[in-house]
């Protein structure tokens, strides 16, 4: 690991970690290793730990769904990996529910993003904001890694953006009085 450690921990003005705000009884990953599976690059202290990591299983794709406890605004993301084996092309799709490899590339995404070895090794990825307003819920998808090989591997999973809550409290008044 070369020395900048101060790009993985750099919270983006005005953005808050949303690792609070995941619910975590919901959150699924499709082709997980079961041995290297999603809360070592999700949950607080896992994903810190260098050796732990999420691995792909059969082939180098998956698919990671994140609910929210609330609706958010979806900022950016940053997802660090090994130069060789991390994620490559990763989109991102807000409020799909149910998505499988079967039907992942019969929806647009959001949002997608070639990552950089820069991004591997912290830079956050700014998402187009617009179409992150009202997330309830997000889908991750590695479609590829860097080399092509059959394993992926991702370390640290961030995401960063605000809640919807703390931002429009009348709008949320109105819809409680009908």
């Amino acid at each position: 690991m070369s020395g900048d450690s101060t790009a993985s921990s750099t919270i983006p003005k005005g953005q808050v970690d949303l690792l609070d705000f995941i619910d975590w009884s919901s959150v699924e990953c499709l082709n997980q290793s079961s041995t290297h599976s999603f809360p070592n690059a999700l949950k607080q202290g896992y994903r810190e730990d260098d050796g732990l990591h999420l691995e792909s299983d059969a082939d180098e794709q998956f698919l990671l769904y994140i609910p929210f406890t609330q609706v958010i605004k979806l900022n950016s993301i940053v997802i660090v990996g090994p130069e060789d084996e991390g994620p490559k092309t990763v989109k991102l799709f807000s409020n799909k529910e149910h998505m499988g490899f079967s039907n992942v590339n019969d929806f647009p995404p959001s949002d997608a993003a070639d990552l950089s070895l820069e991004n591997l090794k912290g830079k956050p990825v700014l998402l187009k904001y617009v179409k992150f307003q009202n997330v309830r819920s997000l889908t991750i998808f590695v479609e590829d890694n860097q080399t092509g090989s059959d394993l992926t591997k991702v370390q640290k999973i961030l995401l960063y953006g605000s809640t919807v809550e703390t931002t429009d409290m009348k709008g949320l008044k109105k819809i409680e009085d009908h």
